[in-house]
């Protein structure tokens, strides 16, 4: 076999090598971003944004681009440690639970999308809730098996652990799916981009303000996601969610405002509580208006191709009912 040929057939594995390097590098940089706001030893944060990349990744691009996210989970944990077997089993866990999220996705016929009803709630309940639970519970179990986490902590850290993976599917999955086909008009209005620029800075301002004061000015944040989600549906909701909830997260781990003086259970509770209104609230919104915009438009589209046939169709008639011009013959 000549050089050409044998480069020939390696190009393929080479080109596949580098998407998998791809994968393990975002999936690293994203988890060094969720642990900035790190709970629980290091290495425990109630917003983990590699979940919602692992799974938009597994569902765009398929199943066998699993090795990219091991090799990443195993990059971020091999550095936290405690040591080599349960850094591999959590790396296991970071690994089977984004795999079982997209199969159960595909099994209901999800549609990456995200314009009905249906979807919207697979992605909350089987992506996220019920994918999650793998990850939560395999690396809280290996924590405490390794004697790294007391086994009085195993509940608030699963709580933790869940509650900041599934965060990371219905924040971040949403964002990139609505960015991989948002198409914003060139020859949008200014008054458009304005409101663009109002809605996100006033979600931040809100977000800001209501984390910092008590816990029963944190739903103000809703308004600007119902803002959101009415006038640009899932591309504009996704990252007024994506804002608030960081801003959530930052509050709770500083301890300020509606999280200050409570232990961790307890914190989590307010937080998760707070972030799971907020991702709901956009994401079934979102979906609920962008199935009623596709029902409307189904109706226009069957409504003019009746009316085009019935235009067609009263030519002929016309025709058919037109009295003969031939004179009659007498008996």
């Amino acid at each position: 076999m000549n050089v050409a040929a044998r480069s020939a057939r390696l190009q393929p594995y080479a080109a596949e090598g580098l998407r998998l390097a791809a994968i393990a590098a975002v999936y690293y940089v994203s988890a060094k971003i969720g642990l900035q706001q790190e709970l629980v030893r290091g290495q425990v944060t109630p917003f983990w944004p590699p979940t919602g990349i692992a799974v938009v990744v597994l569902l765009l691009w398929g199943l066998r681009r699993w090795p990219g996210i091991a090799l990443g989970a195993f990059l971020v944990n091999v550095a936290l440690g405690p040591s080599i077997l349960p850094v591999l089993a959590i790396t296991a866990g970071n690994t089977l639970a984004p795999v079982c999220a997209c199969l159960l996705l595909r099994r209901v016929g999800f549609r990456t999308a995200l314009d009905r009803l249906q979807d919207a709630l697979a992605l909350v309940f089987l992506g996220a809730l019920s994918g999650m639970l793998i990850s939560a519970t395999i690396g809280t179990g290996v924590l405490v098996a390794s004697e790294a986490l007391a086994a009085d902590d195993f509940w608030p850290t699963w709580s933790v652990w869940w509650t900041g993976d599934a965060m990371g599917v219905l924040v971040i999955a949403p964002l990139l799916l609505a960015v991989r086909t948002a198409r914003w008009p060139r020859d949008a209005p200014v008054l458009r981009w304005a409101e663009v620029v109002a809605l996100l800075g006033g979600t931040a301002a809100v977000s800001a303000a209501a984390t910092h004061t008590s816990i029963s000015l944190l739903f103000l944040v809703v308004p600007f996601l119902i803002w959101a989600a009415l006038r640009f549906q899932l591309a504009g909701a996704a990252p007024c969610v994506l804002i608030t909830s960081v801003i959530a997260v930052h509050a709770g781990a500083v301890g300020s405002g509606p999280f200050a003086g409570r232990d961790l259970l307890a914190k989590m509770v307010v937080l998760q509580a707070f972030n799971g209104t907020v991702s709901l609230t956009a994401l079934l919104l979102s979906a609920i208006i962008a199935e009623r915009n596709r029902t409307f438009r189904q109706i226009e589209e069957a409504c003019e191709r009746l009316s085009e046939a019935l235009s067609r169709l009263a030519p002929d008639e016309a025709l058919a009912q037109r009295p003969s011009s031939r004179p009659e013959g007498r008996d």
